[in-house]
């Protein structure tokens, strides 16, 4: 099966959000799984991750990720690096690197600026988004020589509000960091609320000054087939989950 790869004209770079149709792993991780961290077999993974570079048009080596903690790290890159550090955000102005990021319903968000040929991709979780990642990425961008306003910032497919319930105590973690932030959350059943991480992670893009933001409208959560997601695998009882990549390239 070939990759099923995402794009949107409004990024104005080589980018890819891919889903986990047309890989080689089996079982729970059927398709594209491109998560080291994973239990599928290491072997399995690499097949899988150098389907995704050449899908990119770089070597193996040059599709660059990080050790993913859900940090508000953004990290400068400009060559391949021995070991993957704990950040959770990439940027370059070098050409021949594809920066990715992996999800199983986090948002995975790539950047570009045309102008200044910067590109970054982020992964933001909702404790990411909310320690600012996303604004993180867009400064270290700036640093490169982008401009903000130049930056064009999209979400891949992450979970949905309809499929994120939550407990008081998460609302709380965002409460006490800015009271308007309740905005983006709706009643579930009992005391159980409804989480809108997209539409968290857009206005903390919008409010960092991006020049464009959206979201792809894809959820992980409500489409096995195209997604994994690290939630539906744990109301399944299954043992692991797959994991999701985006790639963007200049």
């Amino acid at each position: 099966m070939t990759l099923e790869i995402l794009t949107l004209d409004s990024l104005p770079a080589k980018h890819g959000f891919f889903t986990r149709r047309g890989g080689a792993s089996s079982g729970v991780f059927s398709g594209l799984n491109c998560g080291h961290g994973s239990t599928d077999q290491a072997e399995i993974v690499a097949i899988n991750r150098a389907r995704v570079a050449e899908a990119m048009g770089v070597a193996p080596d040059h599709l660059l990720g990080v050790h993913q903690v859900h940090s508000p790290t953004a990290i400068v890159v400009d060559s391949p690096m021995p070991e993957k550090p704990r950040a959770d955000a990439l940027v370059t102005a070098t050409p021949g690197l594809a920066l990715s990021v992996l999800s199983a319903d986090c948002q995975p968000v790539l950047f570009a600026d045309a102008q200044a040929g910067v590109i970054g991709a982020a992964h933001a979780g909702w404790r990411g988004a909310l320690d600012g990642v996303l604004e993180a990425t867009v400064d270290a961008m700036e640093t490169l020589g982008a401009a903000r306003e130049n930056v064009v910032a999209v979400i891949g497919p992450s979970i949905s509000q309809r499929a994120y319930e939550v407990g008081p105590e998460f609302m709380d973690s965002f409460m006490d960091n800015d009271p308007d932030f309740a905005r983006y959350f709706i009643n579930g059943t009992g005391d159980r609320l409804l989480f809108d991480l997209p539409g968290f992670g857009l206005n903390r893009l919008r409010a960092a000054g991006v020049g464009h933001a959206e979201w792809t409208r894809h959820c992980t959560f409500s489409d096995p087939d195209r997604f994994y997601s690290y939630r539906r695998a744990t109301h399944a009882k299954e043992a692991d989950y797959g994991r999701l990549i985006a790639a963007i390239t200049l």
